[in-house]
């Protein structure tokens, strides 16, 4: 799927409700995490900064440039949705989330630089995979509070990697987007709930 053409209200309500759907789930603790939705080619609905996203209406949504200056309410990571934006045209909506087995894989396997999924029948719920017989490799990158540098250090290593529909940074939380809002959410809980499982096998050995 390529570049959509949205209105700024219908990206707005996408970027609502992926952010109500994890605040629900506690996945954004406090002010924490950031959604996104692509408007067209040159813009994107973007949460703002400070956003209490388990509660976020359409005016904490802001339109932002996907290349050019910063908008006065973007949050600081919003780069690394733009960027990715810029550099993937088929997403076009993502979601950053502080779910608790994703901050804690995402530590323990750091040193690795990726976690990998296999074997799980909930793998069928991201898109393009039809098997359990599979293994999927989340990269994982270092945390930066330079976000501009820490999106273009993202987009080298995912250029490197197979297609994936997420990564994770060490300590911070997980990144996961789709062709759609529903696509991504979607992806939110297949992640989460992989990473739930994950977690909880890792602390069995």
């Amino acid at each position: 799927m390529t570049a959509t053409e949205l209105s700024f209200e219908e990206a707005a309500d996408g970027v609502v409700m992926m952010a109500r759907h994890a605040g629900a789930r506690g996945w954004v603790p406090a002010t924490s995490g950031n959604f996104s939705v692509r408007m067209n080619a040159d813009e994107a609905a973007v949460t703002a900064t400070g956003a209490n996203k388990a509660e976020l209406t359409r005016d904490e949504v802001i339109a932002a440039a996907i290349r050019g200056p910063a908008h006065p309410r973007a949050s600081a990571e919003a780069p690394l949705h733009l960027v990715r934006y810029a550099h993937a045209p088929s997403v076009n909506a993502i979601s950053h989330i502080h779910s608790l087995p994703a901050t804690v894989l995402s530590r323990r396997h750091e040193k690795a630089g990726f976690l990998r999924l296999e074997g799980w029948e909930l793998l069928k719920a991201f898109a393009g995979i039809t098997t359990h017989e599979t293994a999927l490799d989340i990269p994982i990158v270092a945390n930066d509070q330079d976000t501009d540098r820490l999106a273009g250090l993202v987009e080298e290593r995912l250029k490197d990697n197979a297609p994936v529909h997420g990564y994770l940074i060490a300590g911070h939380g997980l990144y996961v987007w789709g062709a759609t809002p529903k696509e991504t959410l979607r992806h939110m809980d297949a992640f989460d709930f992989l990473l739930s499982a994950q977690l909880h096998e890792e602390g069995m050995k």
